[in-house]
């Protein structure tokens, strides 16, 4: 009798206790200044002692802000990581950038507490801000948002990047087309690297 109390006791506050992850589907995804693209060579996430994966990403020219950003495509965190690693290459710059960015402890927190976010029939509910941008600017600049749709996006980090090693050659196709597309572009307005 005495085990079936206890039973009983123990799945009441199983019953009680708080969902944390079952129901949050935790995304990342990288984007891009318009006209400055790059080619995401590696976005790798850990849970350490956990889990390691590779999110594939590829090329990138879009969805820095405007109409359709902060938005990136990109893959699952699942688990939630703390750590993310990113290696690309900067198309308008002809360079490789990489970082190693430890995950504040608290963000997985921060996304949970529910904003408002507006549905495709144009209800307003409240939901977690599920989704982590990182965007890679000229000069190496990472900013990280975290949203569950832009107009709800919140910036809360921004990191550098370190410079590596790499040859140019190795874009040298995908280059030639870029530069057809936004080469113009570049000669009018430059790279800026700050202000992003």
């Amino acid at each position: 009798m005495r085990y079936f109390t206890w039973l009983a006791f123990s799945l009441i506050l199983a019953g009680c206790s708080p969902r944390q992850d079952d129901d949050i589907s935790w995304y990342v995804g990288v984007a891009a200044p318009s006209n400055y693209d790059v080619w995401v060579i590696n976005l790798h996430l850990e849970k350490s002692g956990e889990r390691s994966w590779r999110i594939p990403a590829g090329h990138k020219g879009c969805c820095w802000e405007g109409g359709r950003g902060p938005f990136g495509t990109g893959g699952a965190m699942d688990p939630f990581p703390n750590l993310i690693a990113i290696h690309w290459f900067s198309f308008a710059e002809q360079k490789y950038y990489s970082i190693l960015i430890d995950v504040p402890p608290d963000l997985q927190d921060q996304m949970r507490v529910p904003a408002p976010t507006r549905t495709q029939n144009g209800e307003i509910r409240h939901l977690p801000r599920s989704d982590l941008i990182l965007g890679l600017a000229p000069g190496g600049e990472v900013v990280v948002w975290m949203m569950s749709q832009r107009t709800n996006a919140v910036e809360v980090m921004r990191v550098q990047a370190i410079e590596v090693e790499g040859n140019p050659d190795d874009f040298s196709g995908s280059t030639e087309g870029y530069l057809e597309r936004s080469g113009a572009y570049l000669e009018e307005h430059g790279v800026p690297l700050e202000g992003w």
